[in-house]
């Protein structure tokens, strides 16, 4: 077999072990979302280095719901200094300035993802948002984040403080496949695991809100017939509300 297809083999076999065991944590986190949405409460997605990637997978796109807030703070992001966010990621005290930036109030949601669960802004916010009455979902590594103690002053993980958490049932270290000659392994399935576990939870949480006849605006492709003056129009009408449209 090849190493492309042993890859692919490697994400079905995650995408397996999700549907048998997070079925009920993606069923909480779409009923959350879903209460959000029909109360008019803010959804928050916050992750540090290349889970940032998935903030912006939900967020002003083709299908995306418009009420998505990505917090998307550029020195904790890649394209900037990528190892100086590796550094920042593991500071702690930023958590105060990011929660009042964004305007962030009890009884809004926040999706906070890291495939380690265990760095000191992500452990900051989710006690932050805990404390000021928010429900937290924590999307994470549970294997990888058992591994290694907590690098936050309070000695816990994401996964022990979240209301919610949502496994990503990645390996130690994310990289999956070894090559002979080459020192330890490459290609991660965080991304791909994580990008699947939250559109589930979306496609769910429609269905919920749709099944109380509640039908939650969302943006369309900009690249259809039509397309533009839809999305232009929900920008128009939400640019004030959601920070980065």
């Amino acid at each position: 077999m090849g190493k492309h297809n042993e890859y692919i083999e490697n994400i079905k076999s995650i995408i397996s072990q999700i549907e048998e065991s997070c079925g009920g944590s993606i069923e909480a986190t779409a009923c959350a979302l879903s209460k959000a949405l029909i109360e008019g409460r803010r959804i928050f997605l916050f992750g540090t280095g290349h889970s940032h990637m998935l903030c912006e997978e939900l967020f002003y796109r083709a299908g995306g719901l418009l009420n998505i807030q990505p917090v998307l703070i550029e020195s904790l992001m890649l394209h900037i200094d990528a190892a100086g966010s590796t550094a920042a990621e593991r500071e702690e005290g930023l958590a105060d300035k990011i929660f009042n930036d964004y305007g962030m109030k009890a009884d809004d949601v926040i999706v906070i993802i890291s495939n380690s669960g265990r760095n000191g802004v992500v452990i900051d916010m989710a006690l932050l948002c805990k404390e000021k009455g928010l429900t937290v979902i924590a999307l994470t590594n549970l294997r990888h984040t058992m591994a290694g103690a907590s690098r936050h002053g309070s000695g816990k993980r994401l996964c022990e403080i979240a209301d919610i958490t949502l496994d990503n049932c990645g390996c130690v270290g994310d990289a999956c496949i070894e090559i002979d000659g080459i020192d330890g392994k490459i290609c991660a399935t965080s991304t791909v695991a994580g990008a699947m576990i939250l559109n589930a939870a979306v496609a769910r949480a429609v269905e919920i809100c749709a099944d109380n006849g509640f039908y939650p605006e969302h943006f369309c492709s900009a690249n259809i017939d039509g397309g533009d003056d839809i999305n232009n129009r929900l920008i128009e009408k939400y640019k004030k509300e959601i920070k980065h449209l």
